[in-house]
C-alpha cells in the first residue's frame, strides 16, 4: 500500500512556553481532501507552516510527498503548492506577467510554461482581468491568480490555508470546484479553515482540531454519528468540545 502523500506523525511546535500543535497525527492520501478544522488558534496555520517547511517542529515526524520536511525542505516545497488568504501578489505586474515570472523560478521551458499558463487561464477563467495589474484586482480575483500560482508548476500537494477567506459565495463556490477537480486529478489536497459548513461540503475526511491536539476525525457524517447523530457538524464539534468551548493560545 503506499504511503499516504502527507503524513503528520506525533507533531509538536512550542513557542517558547505556549504549545500551538501538541502531539498532532494524521495523514492526506493522493486524490482526498482532508480537511484541518478549528476554531482560531486551533494550531491550524502552524501545522500548515510546519509542513511547508517555513518552520521547524519542536518533536514529530512530518513527510510530504515521501519526503522528510526537515531533512529536504527545498525539494518539499517543489512538490507542494501553498495557499493562503493572504498570498501577497507584485502589484505592477499584470496577472499574465506574473505567472510568467513564477514559471521561471520553477524553471518551466518557455513553451511549457505559455502552455500551462493557457490551461490555467481557461480553467480559472482568468481573461477577463489577466492583462490587468495585479493592483487593480478585486479579492477574488487575487485569490484566483494566487491559486493559479500555487498549482502552476502541478505540484503533487496542495495545501490550502483559510482559501475563501473575504471571498462572497460565487468565488467560495468557485474555488471549491477547483479544488474538487484538483482532487480527482488525483492531488493530495489538505485544506484548512473554521468554516464549518463549507468543510462538510468539500471535504472527504476530516480532522477536528482544538487547543492543538486532534478531537475526533473522519468523515463528516462518521463526526456527526460520533456526537450523537449531530444535525450539523458545527453541532458535532461543540458536542464533542463539551465544557472545553474556550478559546486556544496560540495559532
Amino acid at each position: 500500500m503506499p504511503e499516504p502523500a502527507v503524513v503528520v506523525e506525533s507533531l509538536v511546535k512550542s513557542f517558547g512556553p505556549t504549545t500551538a500543535v501538541d502531539g498532532l497525527t494524521f495523514s492526506v492520501a493522493a486524490g482526498e481532501i482532508y480537511g484541518l478544522l478549528g476554531p482560531n488558534g486551533a494550531g491550524k496555520t502552524t501545522t500548515l507552516r510546519v509542513l511547508a517547511g517555513m518552520l521547524r517542529p519542536s518533536a514529530g515526524r512530518t513527510r510530504v510527498a515521501g519526503l522528510d520536511v526537515a531533512d529536504h525542505a527545498l525539494a518539499v516545497r517543489r512538490r507542494l503548492g501553498f495557499l493562503t488568504s493572504t498570498t501577497g501578489l507584485y502589484p505592477r505586474l499584470t496577472g499574465r506577467e506574473l505567472l510568467a515570472y513564477f514559471a521561471r523560478l520553477h524553471g518551466l521551458s518557455p513553451a511549457d510554461a505559455r502552455s500551462r499558463i493557457a490551461a490555467l487561464a481557461e480553467a480559472l477563467k482568468l481573461g477577463p482581468f489577466f492583462d490587468r495589474r495585479c493592483d487593480a484586482f478585486s479579492t477574488g480575483e487575487r485569490q484566483r491568480l494566487s491559486i493559479a500560482r500555487a498549482v502552476l508548476a502541478d505540484p503533487e500537494v496542495l495545501i490550502l490555508d483559510e482559501p475563501t477567506a473575504g471571498l462572497d459565495v460565487l468565488a467560495s463556490r468557485f474555488l471549491r470546484d477547483f479544488v474538487r477537480a484538483e482532487r480527482d486529478r488525483g492531488k493530495a489536497v489538505l485544506f484548512s479553515t473554521h468554516y464549518l459548513a463549507e468543510a462538510e461540503l468539500l471535504c472527504d475526511r476530516i480532522g477536528l482540531l482544538h487547543r492543538g491536539r486532534l478531537l475526533a476525525e473522519g468523515t463528516p457524517a462518521a463526526l456527526r454519528a460520533a456526537a450523537g447523530d449531530a444535525p450539523s457538524l458545527e453541532e458535532a464539534f461543540l458536542r464533542l468540545v463539551g465544557n472545553d468551548g474556550a478559546p486556544a493560545a496560540a495559532s
